[in-house]
Protein backbone atom coordinates (compact mmCIF):
# COMPACT_ATOMS: atom_id res chain seq x y z
CA UNK A 1 0.00 0.00 0.00
CA UNK A 2 1.02 3.93 -0.76
CA UNK A 3 2.46 5.03 1.93
CA UNK A 4 -0.29 7.69 3.37
CA UNK A 5 -0.37 10.76 6.09
CA UNK A 6 -2.34 10.85 8.60
CA UNK A 7 -4.58 13.25 7.63
CA UNK A 8 -5.57 10.91 4.88
CA UNK A 9 -5.74 7.98 6.98
CA UNK A 10 -8.20 9.13 9.47
CA UNK A 11 -10.54 10.67 5.93
CA UNK A 12 -10.38 7.37 4.11
CA UNK A 13 -11.74 5.92 7.14
CA UNK A 14 -14.35 8.06 7.23
CA UNK A 15 -15.03 8.35 3.88
CA UNK A 16 -18.40 6.61 2.82
CA UNK A 17 -18.14 6.99 -0.80
CA UNK A 18 -16.52 9.02 -3.57
CA UNK A 19 -18.61 11.53 -4.99
CA UNK A 20 -16.45 11.96 -8.12
CA UNK A 21 -14.04 10.20 -10.65
CA UNK A 22 -11.26 12.07 -9.06
CA UNK A 23 -8.55 10.87 -6.47
CA UNK A 24 -6.16 13.02 -4.08
CA UNK A 25 -6.98 16.43 -2.95
CA UNK A 26 -9.39 18.39 -4.35
CA UNK A 27 -11.87 15.21 -4.71
CA UNK A 28 -15.38 14.66 -3.29
CA UNK A 29 -16.53 12.94 -0.87
CA UNK A 30 -19.30 11.84 1.21
CA UNK A 31 -17.43 11.50 4.74
CA UNK A 32 -18.66 10.45 8.10
CA UNK A 33 -18.78 12.92 11.08
CA UNK A 34 -18.29 11.63 14.85
CA UNK A 35 -19.12 14.50 16.65
CA UNK A 36 -20.02 18.21 16.42
CA UNK A 37 -20.34 21.11 19.51
CA UNK A 38 -22.48 23.84 18.95
CA UNK A 39 -23.15 26.88 19.97
CA UNK A 40 -25.68 30.02 20.46
CA UNK A 41 -24.25 32.01 17.59
CA UNK A 42 -23.95 29.69 14.48
CA UNK A 43 -26.32 27.34 15.02
CA UNK A 44 -29.98 28.91 15.27
CA UNK A 45 -30.26 29.06 11.06
CA UNK A 46 -29.08 25.17 10.77
CA UNK A 47 -32.07 24.49 13.32
CA UNK A 48 -34.56 26.73 11.50
CA UNK A 49 -34.17 25.23 8.74
CA UNK A 50 -34.51 21.44 10.12
CA UNK A 51 -37.91 22.97 11.40
CA UNK A 52 -38.89 24.06 7.96
CA UNK A 53 -38.01 20.75 6.31
CA UNK A 54 -39.48 18.45 9.32
CA UNK A 55 -36.29 16.65 9.93
CA UNK A 56 -35.00 15.28 13.38
CA UNK A 57 -30.99 15.15 14.26
CA UNK A 58 -29.79 12.10 13.28
CA UNK A 59 -27.39 11.34 16.24
CA UNK A 60 -28.70 13.60 19.24
CA UNK A 61 -26.08 12.22 21.25
CA UNK A 62 -22.95 12.87 18.98
CA UNK A 63 -23.72 16.61 19.55
CA UNK A 64 -23.43 18.84 22.68
CA UNK A 65 -24.27 22.66 22.78
CA UNK A 66 -22.54 25.16 24.63
CA UNK A 67 -23.28 28.95 25.38
CA UNK A 68 -19.92 30.72 24.95
CA UNK A 69 -20.09 33.77 22.95
CA UNK A 70 -22.72 36.02 23.35
CA UNK A 71 -22.90 35.61 27.37
CA UNK A 72 -21.72 37.82 29.81
CA UNK A 73 -18.67 37.03 31.39
CA UNK A 74 -19.33 39.50 34.66
CA UNK A 75 -17.45 38.13 37.93
CA UNK A 76 -21.43 37.97 39.57
CA UNK A 77 -22.83 35.87 36.75
CA UNK A 78 -26.42 35.45 37.68
CA UNK A 79 -28.82 34.15 35.26
CA UNK A 80 -29.16 37.11 33.31
CA UNK A 81 -27.71 38.79 30.20
CA UNK A 82 -27.63 42.30 29.66
CA UNK A 83 -28.28 42.53 26.33
CA UNK A 84 -31.47 41.35 25.51
CA UNK A 85 -30.78 40.21 21.92
CA UNK A 86 -27.50 38.08 23.50
CA UNK A 87 -30.74 36.40 25.78
CA UNK A 88 -32.78 36.32 22.96
CA UNK A 89 -30.16 34.03 21.19
CA UNK A 90 -29.65 31.77 24.57
CA UNK A 91 -33.20 31.24 24.91
CA UNK A 92 -33.56 29.83 21.39
CA UNK A 93 -30.11 27.78 21.65
CA UNK A 94 -32.13 26.12 24.78
CA UNK A 95 -35.13 25.89 23.17
CA UNK A 96 -33.32 24.08 19.94
CA UNK A 97 -31.88 21.68 22.55
CA UNK A 98 -35.01 20.68 24.57
CA UNK A 99 -36.85 20.23 20.87
CA UNK A 100 -34.26 18.09 19.40
CA UNK A 101 -32.70 16.20 22.05
CA UNK A 102 -29.50 17.96 22.28
CA UNK A 103 -28.03 18.35 25.59
CA UNK A 104 -26.88 21.77 26.35
CA UNK A 105 -24.52 23.17 28.79
CA UNK A 106 -26.37 27.11 29.84
CA UNK A 107 -24.72 30.02 31.15
CA UNK A 108 -25.35 28.86 34.94
CA UNK A 109 -24.19 25.04 34.31
CA UNK A 110 -21.01 24.23 36.13
CA UNK A 111 -19.70 22.58 32.51
CA UNK A 112 -20.02 25.55 31.02
CA UNK A 113 -17.38 27.76 29.03
CA UNK A 114 -15.61 28.06 25.67
CA UNK A 115 -16.74 25.22 23.18
CA UNK A 116 -12.98 24.01 22.14
CA UNK A 117 -12.04 24.05 25.76
CA UNK A 118 -14.69 22.05 26.83
CA UNK A 119 -14.72 19.18 24.64
CA UNK A 120 -11.34 18.04 25.52
CA UNK A 121 -12.11 18.54 29.08
CA UNK A 122 -14.71 16.60 29.47
CA UNK A 123 -12.55 13.71 27.76
CA UNK A 124 -14.71 13.67 24.34
CA UNK A 125 -12.43 14.36 21.90
CA UNK A 126 -10.44 10.91 20.73
CA UNK A 127 -7.83 10.38 18.41
CA UNK A 128 -8.98 9.33 15.26
CA UNK A 129 -12.18 10.86 15.22
CA UNK A 130 -13.62 13.38 12.96
CA UNK A 131 -15.50 16.91 14.49
CA UNK A 132 -16.95 19.55 12.64
CA UNK A 133 -18.21 22.60 13.98
CA UNK A 134 -19.64 25.83 13.32
CA UNK A 135 -16.56 27.70 14.35
CA UNK A 136 -12.88 27.54 12.43
CA UNK A 137 -11.00 27.05 15.76
CA UNK A 138 -12.44 23.32 15.55
CA UNK A 139 -8.61 23.06 14.27
CA UNK A 140 -7.97 23.17 17.71
CA UNK A 141 -8.97 19.15 18.71
CA UNK A 142 -5.60 18.04 15.98
CA UNK A 143 -4.02 18.23 19.16
CA UNK A 144 -5.57 14.86 19.79
CA UNK A 145 -4.63 13.34 16.63
CA UNK A 146 -8.27 14.17 15.16
CA UNK A 147 -9.77 15.44 12.14
CA UNK A 148 -11.20 18.92 12.95
CA UNK A 149 -12.32 21.84 10.99
CA UNK A 150 -14.97 23.99 10.53
CA UNK A 151 -17.88 24.45 9.03
CA UNK A 152 -20.98 27.22 7.45
CA UNK A 153 -24.78 26.92 8.70
CA UNK A 154 -25.78 24.84 6.11
CA UNK A 155 -23.19 22.31 6.85
CA UNK A 156 -24.52 22.20 10.30
CA UNK A 157 -28.17 21.60 9.31
CA UNK A 158 -26.98 18.53 7.23
CA UNK A 159 -24.63 17.31 9.88
CA UNK A 160 -27.02 17.59 12.21
CA UNK A 161 -29.67 15.22 9.73
CA UNK A 162 -27.08 13.19 8.57
CA UNK A 163 -24.21 12.84 10.53
CA UNK A 164 -21.97 13.40 7.08
CA UNK A 165 -20.83 16.20 4.79
CA UNK A 166 -19.96 16.95 1.46
CA UNK A 167 -16.20 17.25 1.91
CA UNK A 168 -13.79 18.19 -0.42
CA UNK A 169 -10.31 16.25 0.17
CA UNK A 170 -7.65 18.66 1.30
CA UNK A 171 -3.57 18.95 -0.08
CA UNK A 172 -1.13 17.85 2.94
CA UNK A 173 1.30 20.02 4.50
CA UNK A 174 3.96 18.97 7.29
CA UNK A 175 5.43 22.13 9.84
CA UNK A 176 8.48 20.59 11.57
CA UNK A 177 10.44 22.15 14.47
CA UNK A 178 13.71 20.92 15.08
CA UNK A 179 15.42 21.52 17.98
CA UNK A 180 13.81 22.86 21.63
CA UNK A 181 12.18 25.97 22.18
CA UNK A 182 14.66 28.86 24.45
CA UNK A 183 13.36 29.54 27.82
CA UNK A 184 10.87 31.68 28.41
CA UNK A 185 9.52 31.24 24.62
CA UNK A 186 6.20 28.93 24.23
CA UNK A 187 3.43 27.63 22.10
CA UNK A 188 1.88 30.73 21.04
CA UNK A 189 5.22 31.76 19.96
CA UNK A 190 5.82 29.21 18.02
CA UNK A 191 2.91 28.90 15.96
CA UNK A 192 3.18 32.88 15.68
CA UNK A 193 6.44 32.04 13.86
CA UNK A 194 5.48 30.10 11.89
CA UNK A 195 2.33 32.27 10.77
CA UNK A 196 4.82 34.87 10.29
CA UNK A 197 7.13 32.64 8.21
CA UNK A 198 4.39 30.99 5.50
CA UNK A 199 2.08 34.46 6.15
CA UNK A 200 -1.53 34.24 6.10
CA UNK A 201 -2.53 32.18 3.53
CA UNK A 202 0.48 30.04 3.52
CA UNK A 203 -1.61 27.00 4.32
CA UNK A 204 -4.94 27.89 2.48
CA UNK A 205 -6.22 24.56 1.18
CA UNK A 206 -4.00 22.25 3.25
CA UNK A 207 -3.68 20.05 6.06
CA UNK A 208 -1.45 20.98 8.50
CA UNK A 209 0.99 18.50 10.12
CA UNK A 210 3.01 19.26 12.68
CA UNK A 211 6.27 17.55 13.81
CA UNK A 212 9.76 17.56 15.71
CA UNK A 213 11.63 17.29 18.69
CA UNK A 214 9.76 20.99 20.15
CA UNK A 215 6.37 19.76 19.33
CA UNK A 216 7.11 16.09 21.18
CA UNK A 217 8.44 18.32 24.31
CA UNK A 218 5.47 20.43 24.41
CA UNK A 219 1.98 19.22 26.74
CA UNK A 220 -1.16 18.48 25.50
CA UNK A 221 -2.72 21.87 26.15
CA UNK A 222 0.19 23.65 24.29
CA UNK A 223 -0.06 21.81 21.12
CA UNK A 224 -3.94 22.55 21.23
CA UNK A 225 -2.93 26.35 21.09
CA UNK A 226 -1.18 25.58 18.16
CA UNK A 227 -3.63 24.10 16.38
CA UNK A 228 -5.88 26.29 17.06
CA UNK A 229 -4.52 28.98 15.63
CA UNK A 230 -3.41 27.52 12.56
CA UNK A 231 -6.58 28.46 10.87
CA UNK A 232 -4.57 31.94 11.05
CA UNK A 233 -2.24 30.31 7.97
CA UNK A 234 -5.23 29.37 5.75
CA UNK A 235 -4.86 25.89 7.33
CA UNK A 236 -8.83 24.26 7.50
CA UNK A 237 -7.36 21.43 9.28
CA UNK A 238 -4.32 21.01 11.50
CA UNK A 239 -3.02 17.57 13.51
CA UNK A 240 -0.46 15.88 15.49
CA UNK A 241 0.65 12.32 15.83
CA UNK A 242 -1.10 11.35 19.20
CA UNK A 243 0.93 9.87 21.91
CA UNK A 244 1.73 8.93 25.76
CA UNK A 245 0.77 12.75 26.77
CA UNK A 246 -2.73 12.87 24.97
CA UNK A 247 -3.82 9.00 26.24
CA UNK A 248 -2.68 10.13 29.79
CA UNK A 249 -4.51 13.43 29.55
CA UNK A 250 -7.47 12.01 28.01
CA UNK A 251 -7.67 9.05 31.32
CA UNK A 252 -9.96 9.39 33.52
CA UNK A 253 -11.77 11.86 32.40
CA UNK A 254 -15.69 12.88 32.93
CA UNK A 255 -16.84 11.59 29.09
CA UNK A 256 -13.53 9.65 28.61
CA UNK A 257 -13.64 6.01 27.93
CA UNK A 258 -13.84 3.51 30.50
CA UNK A 259 -10.32 2.33 31.59
CA UNK A 260 -10.98 -0.85 30.12
CA UNK A 261 -11.87 0.98 26.93
CA UNK A 262 -8.98 3.07 27.14
CA UNK A 263 -6.34 0.17 26.99
CA UNK A 264 -7.87 -1.51 24.16
CA UNK A 265 -7.61 1.77 22.01
CA UNK A 266 -3.85 2.49 22.90
CA UNK A 267 -2.31 0.80 20.41
CA UNK A 268 -4.56 1.60 17.77
CA UNK A 269 -3.81 5.33 18.34
CA UNK A 270 -0.53 4.56 19.11
CA UNK A 271 -0.68 3.48 15.35
CA UNK A 272 -1.91 6.78 14.27
CA UNK A 273 0.97 8.52 12.68
CA UNK A 274 2.03 9.34 9.05
CA UNK A 275 4.13 6.62 7.24
CA UNK A 276 7.62 7.42 7.60
CA UNK A 277 7.65 7.38 3.32
CA UNK A 278 4.37 9.57 2.84
CA UNK A 279 5.09 12.65 0.94
CA UNK A 280 3.60 15.94 1.54
CA UNK A 281 2.34 18.58 -0.72
CA UNK A 282 4.42 20.62 1.02
CA UNK A 283 7.06 21.11 3.98
CA UNK A 284 8.41 23.54 5.66
CA UNK A 285 10.92 23.95 8.70
CA UNK A 286 11.80 26.17 11.79
CA UNK A 287 14.49 25.76 13.84
CA UNK A 288 12.77 26.03 17.78
CA UNK A 289 16.12 27.74 18.63
CA UNK A 290 15.76 30.94 16.86
CA UNK A 291 12.36 31.23 18.21
CA UNK A 292 11.60 34.59 20.48
CA UNK A 293 8.84 36.25 21.80
CA UNK A 294 6.58 37.21 19.68
CA UNK A 295 4.24 40.35 19.54
CA UNK A 296 1.72 41.00 16.33
CA UNK A 297 2.27 44.95 15.11
CA UNK A 298 -0.80 44.84 12.46
CA UNK A 299 -4.04 44.04 11.99
CA UNK A 300 -2.93 40.38 10.65
CA UNK A 301 -1.62 37.40 12.68
CA UNK A 302 1.29 37.02 10.54
CA UNK A 303 2.14 40.43 10.75
CA UNK A 304 4.10 40.10 14.28
CA UNK A 305 7.43 40.11 15.02
CA UNK A 306 10.29 39.45 18.05
CA UNK A 307 9.63 41.34 21.36
CA UNK A 308 13.48 42.76 21.15
CA UNK A 309 12.43 44.20 16.90
CA UNK A 310 10.85 47.06 15.82
CA UNK A 311 7.92 47.90 13.92
CA UNK A 312 8.59 47.67 10.30
CA UNK A 313 8.69 49.77 7.21
CA UNK A 314 6.14 48.87 4.63
CA UNK A 315 9.13 49.34 2.19
CA UNK A 316 10.82 46.62 3.17
CA UNK A 317 8.47 44.00 3.09
CA UNK A 318 7.24 42.06 -0.23
CA UNK A 319 5.50 44.05 -2.58
CA UNK A 320 2.57 42.14 -2.47
CA UNK A 321 2.44 43.33 1.33
CA UNK A 322 3.35 46.45 1.49
CA UNK A 323 -0.29 47.96 0.92
CA UNK A 324 -1.85 45.85 3.87
CA UNK A 325 1.37 46.69 6.54
CA UNK A 326 0.87 50.79 5.38
CA UNK A 327 -2.97 50.50 5.94
CA UNK A 328 -2.49 48.29 9.27
CA UNK A 329 0.46 50.85 10.31
CA UNK A 330 -2.39 53.92 10.02
CA UNK A 331 -4.93 51.64 11.79
CA UNK A 332 -2.63 50.55 14.93
CA UNK A 333 -1.38 54.16 15.02
CA UNK A 334 2.29 52.91 15.06
CA UNK A 335 5.17 54.47 13.00
CA UNK A 336 7.78 52.84 11.31
CA UNK A 337 11.00 52.21 13.45
CA UNK A 338 9.15 52.74 16.86
CA UNK A 339 10.49 49.56 19.21
CA UNK A 340 7.89 47.08 20.30
CA UNK A 341 8.80 47.49 23.77
CA UNK A 342 8.19 51.49 23.44
CA UNK A 343 4.23 51.06 23.00
CA UNK A 344 2.21 51.73 25.74
CA UNK A 345 -0.80 49.96 26.29
CA UNK A 346 -4.35 50.37 27.78
CA UNK A 347 -5.59 47.32 28.18
CA UNK A 348 -4.22 43.84 29.14
CA UNK A 349 -6.41 40.54 27.94
CA UNK A 350 -5.94 36.65 28.63
CA UNK A 351 -8.56 34.52 27.29
CA UNK A 352 -10.27 32.52 24.78
CA UNK A 353 -10.02 29.14 23.29
CA UNK A 354 -6.38 29.71 22.77
CA UNK A 355 -4.70 30.63 25.51
CA UNK A 356 -7.06 30.48 28.72
CA UNK A 357 -6.58 26.85 29.84
CA UNK A 358 -4.69 26.31 33.08
CA UNK A 359 -1.79 25.94 32.17
CA UNK A 360 -1.95 29.37 30.14
CA UNK A 361 -3.11 30.73 33.63
CA UNK A 362 -0.45 29.50 35.74
CA UNK A 363 1.95 31.16 33.05
CA UNK A 364 0.47 34.40 34.10
CA UNK A 365 0.41 34.30 37.25
CA UNK A 366 3.99 32.99 37.70
CA UNK A 367 4.82 36.89 36.13
CA UNK A 368 2.38 38.27 38.18
CA UNK A 369 3.05 37.07 41.61
CA UNK A 370 4.41 40.16 43.92
CA UNK A 371 3.82 42.29 40.65
CA UNK A 372 1.37 44.87 40.05
CA UNK A 373 -0.64 45.76 36.97
CA UNK A 374 0.81 49.13 35.70
CA UNK A 375 -1.68 52.90 36.72
CA UNK A 376 -3.62 53.28 33.80
CA UNK A 377 -4.33 49.63 32.39
CA UNK A 378 -7.41 48.22 32.82
CA UNK A 379 -5.87 44.10 33.18
CA UNK A 380 -9.25 41.38 32.74
CA UNK A 381 -8.85 37.50 32.80
CA UNK A 382 -11.65 34.89 31.51
CA UNK A 383 -10.69 31.22 32.01
CA UNK A 384 -11.37 29.21 29.12
CA UNK A 385 -14.50 27.20 31.22
CA UNK A 386 -16.35 27.33 34.23
CA UNK A 387 -14.14 23.97 35.16
CA UNK A 388 -10.53 25.83 34.70
CA UNK A 389 -11.70 28.38 36.60
CA UNK A 390 -12.41 26.63 39.59
CA UNK A 391 -9.40 24.35 39.14
CA UNK A 392 -7.26 27.69 39.13
CA UNK A 393 -9.13 29.45 42.63
CA UNK A 394 -8.14 25.54 43.69
CA UNK A 395 -4.72 26.16 42.98
CA UNK A 396 -5.03 30.17 44.26
CA UNK A 397 -4.15 31.49 40.90
CA UNK A 398 -7.02 33.74 41.19
CA UNK A 399 -5.79 35.77 44.03
CA UNK A 400 -2.91 36.22 42.36
CA UNK A 401 -4.99 37.62 39.66
CA UNK A 402 -6.81 39.69 41.84
CA UNK A 403 -3.74 41.30 44.06
CA UNK A 404 -2.03 42.22 40.90
CA UNK A 405 -4.96 44.24 39.79
CA UNK A 406 -6.62 41.87 36.85
CA UNK A 407 -10.53 41.43 36.69
CA UNK A 408 -10.98 37.84 37.15
CA UNK A 409 -14.27 37.16 35.34
CA UNK A 410 -16.23 34.30 34.18
CA UNK A 411 -15.83 32.34 31.52
CA UNK A 412 -16.65 32.92 27.33
CA UNK A 413 -15.50 33.98 24.24
CA UNK A 414 -15.25 37.72 26.38
CA UNK A 415 -12.92 40.07 24.30
CA UNK A 416 -11.45 37.64 21.61
CA UNK A 417 -14.26 39.23 19.17
CA UNK A 418 -16.16 41.23 21.44
CA UNK A 419 -19.79 39.93 20.88
CA UNK A 420 -20.67 40.88 24.63
CA UNK A 421 -20.13 44.15 26.90
CA UNK A 422 -15.91 42.99 27.03
CA UNK A 423 -14.99 45.53 24.36
CA UNK A 424 -12.36 47.83 23.25
CA UNK A 425 -13.30 51.56 22.66
CA UNK A 426 -11.87 53.14 19.74
CA UNK A 427 -8.10 53.85 19.85
CA UNK A 428 -7.95 51.24 22.88
CA UNK A 429 -4.51 49.07 22.62
CA UNK A 430 -4.52 46.25 23.86
CA UNK A 431 -2.21 43.24 24.93
CA UNK A 432 -3.92 40.04 23.66
CA UNK A 433 -3.94 36.06 24.36
CA UNK A 434 -6.68 36.10 21.69
CA UNK A 435 -5.68 34.35 17.92
CA UNK A 436 -6.92 37.37 15.67
CA UNK A 437 -6.00 40.80 15.64
CA UNK A 438 -8.66 41.90 12.65
CA UNK A 439 -9.54 45.40 12.48
CA UNK A 440 -12.16 45.87 14.65
CA UNK A 441 -12.23 42.50 16.11
CA UNK A 442 -12.15 43.35 20.19
CA UNK A 443 -14.19 46.16 19.41
CA UNK A 444 -15.08 49.38 16.99
CA UNK A 445 -11.64 51.04 16.68
CA UNK A 446 -9.54 48.82 19.28
CA UNK A 447 -6.16 47.85 18.49
CA UNK A 448 -4.76 44.37 19.34
CA UNK A 449 -1.29 43.26 19.81
CA UNK A 450 -1.23 39.07 20.20
CA UNK A 451 0.98 37.47 22.26
CA UNK A 452 1.50 34.61 24.76
CA UNK A 453 -0.80 34.85 28.34
CA UNK A 454 2.59 35.25 30.10
CA UNK A 455 4.07 37.97 27.48
CA UNK A 456 0.27 39.91 28.47
CA UNK A 457 0.80 39.25 32.33
CA UNK A 458 4.42 40.93 31.47
CA UNK A 459 2.55 43.84 29.73
CA UNK A 460 0.00 44.99 32.18
CA UNK A 461 2.73 45.11 34.68
CA UNK A 462 5.16 47.38 32.32
CA UNK A 463 2.15 49.39 31.26
CA UNK A 464 3.72 48.43 27.85
CA UNK A 465 4.71 45.82 25.61
CA UNK A 466 7.39 43.73 27.86
CA UNK A 467 9.90 40.72 27.09
CA UNK A 468 8.56 38.60 29.38
CA UNK A 469 11.69 36.66 29.68
CA UNK A 470 13.14 40.13 31.66
CA UNK A 471 10.07 39.63 34.27
CA UNK A 472 10.30 36.03 34.34
CA UNK A 473 10.58 34.09 37.27
CA UNK A 474 14.07 32.65 38.03
CA UNK A 475 12.65 28.22 37.64
CA UNK A 476 11.88 29.36 33.89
Amino acid sequence: MQPRTLYDKIVDRHKIRALDDRDGPGSQLLLYVDRTVLNEYTSPQAFTGLRDAGRDVWRPEAALGVVDHVNSTAPDRGGAVADANAQRQIDCFAENGRDFGIEMFDVLDPRQGIEHVVLPELGWVLPGLVIAAGDSHTATYGAFGTVGFGIGTSDIEHLLATQTLTYTRLKTMRATVVGDLPVGVTAKDLVMALIRKIGADGAAGHALEFAGEAIDTLEVEGRMTICNMSVECGARVALMAPDDKVFDYIAGRPRAPSAEMLARARPVWQALASDAEAVFDREVVLAAGEIAPMVSWGTSPDQSGAIDGAVPDPASLPEDRRRDAARALAYMGLEPGVRFEEIAIDRAFIGSCTNARIADLRDAAAILRGRRVAPGVRAMVSPGSSSVRRAAEAEGLDRVFIEAGFEWRQSGCSMCLAMNDDVLAPGERCASSTNRNFEGRQGSGGRTHLMSPAMVAAAAVAGRLADVRILAPREM
